[in-house]
């Protein structure tokens, strides 16, 4: 079955559709309504998504917006991995995923008590990123980034995540602690209507099934909602987050990365009900 652990917490087949809600710690990030810069902005948010559902926290302080400049210091990145993961362990009891490309961060994050690496490079990046998350005994997503040109942008998506799945399974890394992720808005250089290739991506998401492992899919107020609907401003793609994601979930997904929780778990609850799967009613 396609099932991943993590912390205690199962993703996959015969598991609800699980919410990973968002938070970032750096001012940089293309949705300044994501963005906590103190500890208390970080645990008030946190405790939030707890009471709205979220199953996972996603923390990211360095944001990977492939279309904006958004570099800064490995010591920056992580001071403020630092200061968010104690800042959610000190008001809540789910796990913490660190949203990072960089071992160094990694390690940091998983000693301070992070359970989970969500590394959007593939394990191109950092080459021992392997190492530290198997030293740990942590989850991992690994996300396909920037295929190179070809004619079926999912083979190309399906063959990048099978090598980052067989890196990390040869490392010694448990299966059952591997989730693939598509990589939604970074695939930009396969022909100029990037919008229509995310919109690919989500429609033939099912096909992935082939890697064997729990899809995890970010679509939350990303720019091929923007194109879609006329809205520029992140803040404006509500609703349109929302409808991708019940058809997200339609199509496959077990892990749905958002902004936004409470809005999220509805679309998730109402697409599950109507796929046939598991979910946790609210009533």
């Amino acid at each position: 079955m396609r099932l991943a652990r993590v912390g205690e917490l199962w993703v996959g087949e015969g598991q609800p559709v699980r919410l990973m809600g968002v938070i970032n710690v750096s001012p940089e990030s293309f949705y300044p309504g994501s963005v906590c810069l103190t500890q208390g902005e970080v645990e008030k948010k946190a405790l939030r998504m707890v009471e709205e559902g979220a199953d996972i926290i996603d923390i990211g302080a360095m944001s990977s917006a492939p279309y904006k400049q958004t570099w800064v210091s490995e010591e920056v990145e992580m001071e403020r991995m630092a200061m968010a993961v104690q800042a959610v362990k000190n008001v809540a009891d789910i796990p913490i995923s660190a949203d990072t490309t960089r071992s160094s961060v990694a390690r940091l994050a998983l000693r301070l008590g992070a359970e989970m690496i969500n590394d959007v490079s593939g394990l191109r990046h950092s080459p021992d990123m392997v190492e530290v998350v198997k030293d740990y005994s942590a989850s991992l997503i690994v996300m396909a980034n920037n295929v190179e040109r070809t004619e079926d942008v999912i083979l190309g998506i399906i063959d990048q995540l099978r090598w980052a799945v067989e890196k990390a399974l040869s490392a010694g890394i448990e299966q059952e602690h591997i989730i693939v992720d598509p990589g939604i808005g970074f695939h930009r250089n396969l022909r100029e209507e990037w919008y229509l290739v995310d919109a690919e991506i989500l429609r033939r998401l099912r096909e992935l099934e082939v890697l064997g492992r729990p899809i995890c899919v970010g679509v939350s107020r990303k720019s091929f909602i923007g194109r879609a609907t006329g809205k520029e401003d992140p803040e404006e793609r509500l609703i349109g987050s929302v409808a991708a994601e019940a058809l997200v979930v339609y199509n496959g997904a077990d892990v749905i990365r958002t902004h936004n929780v409470r809005e999220s778990l509805e679309a998730v609850r109402v697409a599950s009900l109507i796929r046939g799967r598991k979910y946790e009613s609210g009533v």
